[in-house]
């Protein structure tokens, strides 16, 4: 996915909460390279991958570190002094650890992201754009049920605003291919023991690379009025077309299905479906709430009565061949 031309980062200060994750190092990289930013600030907690990035990145002087957690109010406001943008990506994400550490999660992932909506309007960002998941949706975890708060916190932020400049929306997307934690690293790691495991074998999920996420958020920056919900247009993959792609020669048992854990995902429910609309690539939920005055999106296509966007019910699937590329 092209970045449109129409955005233009150059010259402005970005903050990027969670900015030493994959996430953020691929964000970091391509805006750096193809956008000239004035500055990007990572805020983190973690040291060591900040001093990792700030050699990564080879000491380039646009890169700021901030040691901070989201939960830290006053922190949150020095570091967002003076900025225009903000990319949340901060969160606590595994499924089993958020599932032991419940209260954990919601201050992470809620209370957070009120501290995150709280200091940027009282410093008057002009954007704010958090990265949610198709976990937040229909959701039957506890990482899933904080998304699905911290995704209905963002787009009601915005009637806080009210004649002010700050507007939210959030990104909703799939499982990142890589991505620490996804299935593809366990098969990988599994080789060893010349067994894989799945937990059922009807199960699909929808996939994304890293670089076409980060492209999509940078075009979303582009498009958001604020209050919307954007989400790609992406592929869908069966776990046994997966596995056959990633480790094809080993022995496989089924475990059943883990705890929190789905048989399909969902990316767009019916009843978001009456507000949402679709273009060639990407949906947009619009918010269904006063502060929208329904704006105009152009060439948009009509959603048909009971549309579902799931990853079992997909009309694009990846091909094992497609797969590996993306690897």
């Amino acid at each position: 996915m092209q970045i449109s031309r129409l955005m233009s980062l150059k010259n402005k200060v970005i903050l990027i909460t969670g900015g030493t994750g994959s996430f953020g190092n691929k964000f970091v990289e391509i805006v750096l390279k193809e956008l000239n930013p004035k500055v990007i600030r990572i805020y983190s907690r973690d040291e060591l991958k900040q001093f990792n990035m700030k050699y990564k990145f080879k000491n380039d002087e646009r890169i700021r570190f901030f040691i901070g957690d989201i939960r830290d109010k006053n922190r949150l406001h020095r570091a967002m002094k003076n900025v225009e943008i903000v990319v949340h990506t901060a969160a606590l994400k595994q499924v089993p650890a958020c599932e032991y550490n419940p209260i954990e999660a919601v201050r992470t992932n809620i209370e957070g992201a009120i501290n995150i909506i709280d200091v940027a309007i009282e410093n008057d960002i002009k954007k704010v754009l958090a990265l949610s998941t198709d976990k937040a949706v229909e959701p039957i975890n506890i990482y899933g049920a904080t998304k699905l708060v911290a995704e209905k916190l963002f787009i009601q932020g915005n009637t806080y605003t009210t004649g002010g400049k700050t507007k939210f929306s959030c990104v909703r997307y799939g499982n990142v291919v890589g991505s620490r934690g996804s299935v593809i690293p366990v098969f990988l790691a599994q080789r060893k023991n010349g067994k894989i495991t799945i937990t059922d074998e009807r199960m699909t999920r929808f996939w994304i690379t890293l670089e076409q996420g980060v492209r999509f958020v940078i075009n979303c920056f582009e498009k958001m009025h604020g209050g919307e919900v954007f989400v790609p247009k992406i592929p869908s993959m069966h776990i046994l077309d997966l596995a056959d792609a990633v480790v094809p020669e080993y022995e496989r048992e089924i475990i059943g299905i883990r705890p929190g854990e789905k048989i399909h995902e969902i990316l767009i429910t019916e009843q978001e479906a009456r507000h949402t609309k679709e273009f060639k690539n990407y949906f947009i939920i619009e918010p269904d709430f006063p502060f929208w005055g329904r704006k105009n999106y152009k060439n948009s296509k009509p959603i048909k009565d009971g549309f579902k966007y799931a990853s079992d019910s997909n009309n694009w699937w990846l091909t094992k061949k497609e797969l590996k590329k993306m690897i």
